[in-house]
């Protein structure tokens, strides 16, 4: 199983390039790739066309994939990272993402066996960007966009999908961190306030 690193977004509520943030002195871009590193298999960075790849230490490798149509959403994301990589199931998650659970991400792995999706649902909601894809999608995916049907929701109603209820999440994650992202400056703070609490009270 690979992972899949969404990069291209603009940015725009936060006012700069998510996929350049830094958090605590660390980019969280490398952040988001150390943890998926944990994982193991390729993980393939979606940028948008134009964008300029991002410096990243040489460990775990990553392979830079170009958005096929920029601008259309994170199902055109979804549908450019299946598309390079070479592993038959991809976690996909954003760039965004500072608070991923390793240990819930190998347990959403570990259901995929005839499914399509596994994607975590609380409060009736679903996560897109936290959620493992089969390269089955990628058929139901190029129709839905040739039909500009763009939204990665309805994704879920034409393939098989194994949901991650809150029961299960919370084994791992009970406040549901592993989602939250950063789109505003506010956001920024709230992340940088948890990493160096977290810092601060590592024994090492």
């Amino acid at each position: 199983m690979g992972s899949i690193v969404l990069a291209g977004g603009r940015g725009s509520r936060l006012g700069q390039d998510k996929s350049a943030l830094v958090i605590a002195g660390e980019r969280l871009l490398q952040r988001t790739v150390n943890l998926l590193g944990h994982l193991g298999g390729e993980i393939v960075l979606v940028l948008a066309p134009e964008q300029s790849p991002p410096l990243l230490n040489s460990s775990p490798k990553v392979k830079i994939a170009a958005d096929t149509e920029f601008g259309k959403g994170p199902l055109v994301g979804v549908y450019s990272g299946l598309k390079a990589s070479p592993d038959e199931y991809n976690l996909v998650v954003a760039c965004d993402m500072p608070f991923l659970n390793v240990n819930l991400l190998k347990y959403m792995m570990d259901l995929v066996q005839g499914f399509d999706i596994v994607i975590p649902r609380t409060n009736g909601e679903i996560e897109p960007l936290h959620a493992i894809y089969s390269q089955q999608c990628l058929d139901i995916i190029d129709k839905m966009i040739a039909e500009n049907d763009l939204k990665v929701r309805n994704l879920m109603g034409k393939a098989k999908v194994r949901y991650v209820e809150e029961s299960e999440i919370d084994r791992f994650d009970p406040h549901h961190m592993s989602w939250f992202n950063i789109n505003t400056p506010d956001d920024l703070k709230k992340a940088e306030r948890i990493i160096n609490r977290e810092l601060e009270n590592d024994p090492c």
